[in-house]
């Protein structure tokens, strides 16, 4: 009987180990999906911002009379649909 307890306090041990461990995976779980939805955010705000120094790059190009011909074609396009975009908005004003 002696021999089938120890082996039954052996398991019980080896459960609260795995148990212990098992809670604190899911706590690092957690703090590590935090973070890459912190890291997330933080390259889409990094994008926003690039586009928008990108934008100004090709503004001050114009200004300056810097451009290409592939900028200009690119920066013509921008333009286009800014004007496409603000025609719809008027179009729905309209209405």
């Amino acid at each position: 009987m002696s021999e089938l307890q120890s082996n039954i306090k052996r398991i019980n041990d080896k459960l609260q180990k795995l148990l212990k461990r098992h809670i604190q995976l899911q706590k690092d779980n957690e703090r590590q999906s935090k973070l890459i939805a912190t890291l997330q955010e933080t390259k889409e705000k990094n994008a926003q911002h690039i586009a928008q120094l990108q934008e100004q790059v090709n503004i001050l190009k114009t200004s300056a009379g810097q451009m290409n011909d592939a900028d200009k074609k690119a920066f013509e396009k921008h333009i286009d649909q800014y004007i496409k975009q603000i025609d719809k908005c008027i179009g729905l004003l309209a209405e």
